[in-house]
């Protein structure tokens, strides 16, 4: 009953966005709008900031990056091992393959705010950013595989990877934020969380077809089930406690980003296909997430 009444306030927001996209007609141009806001422009900035406003330590930071990635890296091979269930449609399964291991950040921060306030959305920030390069590399390299696109040329196109080295660079050059450039960068961070949170529930579609049974309930058993699975694992043999120990378990049992559709259209992918599969991960997360933050609160 804690888990799921620290998320109703989240998931209240998808399930707003869910009502707005079908009760007022702001016009499908305005989703896309506000997606493509929040992605290339909002979240971005919130990485950064959040990136660029911390002192990292990463010789004590390490454990939870390697908890952090050894989740990542978990839905990324057991992702890789769906590949037979899709048959001979290797464009579906190049675009699906993401749902393993890519992870809404907005719900994330929202969820770790509420655990551990300014403290927790740094170090889910840290964490993220980390994590942002891994992810998008596995993600782009699998479709630009598949598409024929260049790897290299997506990434360093990709607006959060952009971020999070930019965040990282500065951190690491000890110079603090003008007053106006971090005001200006905190009023973007604001607006990410909840407007990214309504951009996710008018994004839900379930009309659309899952494709192959086996592989959708394969992929979302492998997000939901084993990649939390892993992070909390990893997490307790790494020793975290505290903070840190709460962020990895939130980060690896989250649902997969809407940010997965986004990059499939952009390079040609199976873009239906790939936002049955978050909807149906975002909906079933109402579900399981409140089970693994009951965990990491009592572990």
């Amino acid at each position: 009953m804690q888990g799921i009444l620290l998320l109703l306030p989240d998931f209240g927001l998808i399930l707003l966005g869910w009502a707005l996209y079908r009760l007022v007609d702001f016009g499908d141009s305005f989703w896309s709008g506000l997606e493509k806001l929040v992605y290339f422009v909002l979240f971005p900035a919130l990485l950064f900031k959040s990136l660029a406003s911390a002192r990292i330590d990463f010789a004590t930071a390490a454990p939870l990056f390697a908890s952090g990635a050894a989740a990542l890296l978990c839905g990324v091979v057991l992702g890789l091992l769906a590949a037979p269930l899709f048959g001979q449609n290797k464009g579906a399964f190049a675009s699906r393959f993401q749902c393993a291991f890519r992870y809404n950040s907005y719900i994330g921060l929202a969820v770790i705010g509420k655990l551990h306030g300014a403290e927790g959305i740094a170090a889910m920030g840290i964490l993220i950013g980390a994590m942002v390069p891994l992810a998008n590399t596995a993600s782009v390299w699998m479709l630009a595989r598949h598409g024929k696109l260049g790897v290299l040329r997506e990434m360093a196109r990709n607006p959060l990877v952009l971020a999070t080295l930019a965040g990282f660079l500065f951190s690491a050059s000890g110079l603090t934020l003008p007053a106006v450039a971090a005001q200006v960068l905190g009023r973007l961070s604001e607006a990410a969380v909840a407007l990214g949170l309504l951009a996710v529930g008018a994004a839900l579609k379930l009309r659309g077809s899952s494709g192959s049974h086996a592989a959708s309930c394969y992929l979302l058993a492998v997000k939901l089930l084993a990649v939390p699975a892993a992070g909390l694992f990893a997490a307790s043999s790494l020793g975290l406690t505290g903070v840190y120990f709460d962020t990895v378990i939130v980060f690896a049992a989250l649902p997969t980003a809407t940010s997965a559709y986004i990059l499939a259209v952009r390079m040609g992918g199976d873009g239906p296909g790939v936002a049955w599969l978050v909807s149906a991960n975002t909906l079933l997360a109402m579900l399981t997430l409140p089970v693994w933050l009951t965990i990491a609160l009592r572990y």
